[in-house]
């Protein structure tokens, strides 16, 4: 497994690669990986001949600047990680190396920046994308991976492609749970025990949903989800929404709709987790 720290180095390896025509898939990452993370890794490697794996925190997309700096940091366990499970390469570029001058691109994201994740976390997708587009600029990859944990970036990082005229081809891939329902994250290891048990409440409230869906209204729906989780009080709940599963257009009618995504953003403490649930109906 190579390991690469400069965009000089990384680009010569990507044209190396090419010039074989080898199909790429590339894996961008901010490390403290998990099983979800080697989950995107090992569908790259069914379906193209090189993965990559990018391990970058990126301050852009931080709209708490305390959150970035507690954001785990393991590189060493991570690199083990990837070589153990066949990863090909890893970038690995400083800040100064990703960001040599400020970057002071603005993204049309429309719609999908104004609710949800981007109503709470105001320029956080605008940082997504301005990362996202770098490194796609630098590996040129033929596929990209991206878990549905992170649902509305799945979404941003296709109108991202669309409006770079890229031809990168972005898979979806499933969430990856702890055996207690709980959607893997590299923010749950700032969790306690206690914390970490408790949070399964989480994934087994949004999972009643398919079955209450068609027996009440949506209000209520919002509000036992909410309430439910929010009836432990470690636990505050800081936006539960229906989005229509593609467009993720907020629902106020399902027969207007053929799946429906439930999402969620719930604190524990000072440590943020998202998670969702698709209901096709």
């Amino acid at each position: 497994m190579e390991i690469y720290k400069t965009v000089t180095e990384v680009k010569y390896f990507i044209e190396k690669v090419k010039s074989k025509n080898k199909c790429i898939g590339f894996i961008p990452t901010m490390g403290a990986l998990h099983k979800g993370h080697l989950s995107l890794l090992y569908d790259s490697e069914k379906k193209t001949d090189i993965s990559i794996v990018s391990i970058f925190v990126n301050p852009t997309q931080f709209n708490n600047q305390q959150d970035y700096i507690k954001y785990p940091r393991f590189f060493d366990k991570d690199i083990e990680l990837l070589r153990s499970s066949g990863c090909d390469a890893v970038f690995f570029p400083s800040e100064e190396e990703m960001y040599p001058e400020p970057d002071d691109r603005v993204f049309d994201l429309g719609y999908l920046e104004r609710i949800m994740e981007g109503e709470f976390r105001t320029g956080h997708f605008q940082g997504v994308a301005k990362i996202v587009s770098k490194l796609f600029n630098i590996v040129n990859p033929d596929f990209a991976f991206f878990g549905q944990k992170d649902f509305q970036q799945l979404a941003i990082v296709k109108k991202l492609v669309q409006l770079m005229g890229s031809s990168v081809k972005i898979i979806s891939c499933p969430i990856v749970r702890e055996d207690n329902g709980l959607a893997m994250s590299s923010r749950n290891q700032r969790l306690s025990a206690q914390e970490f048990d408790q949070a399964s409440i989480i994934y087994q409230t949004i999972s009643r949903i398919p079955e209450m869906i068609h027996n009440q209204d949506l209000l209520s729906i919002k509000k036992y989800v909410k309430d439910n989780i929010d009836g432990n009080p470690i636990f505050q709940t800081e936006y539960v929404e229906l989005v229509d599963s593609e467009s993720l257009e907020v629902v106020r009618d399902i027969k207007n709709h053929t799946s429906i995504t439930c999402c969620v953003a719930v604190y524990c403490g000072q440590v943020r987790l998202i998670d969702n649930v698709q209901i096709n109906l």
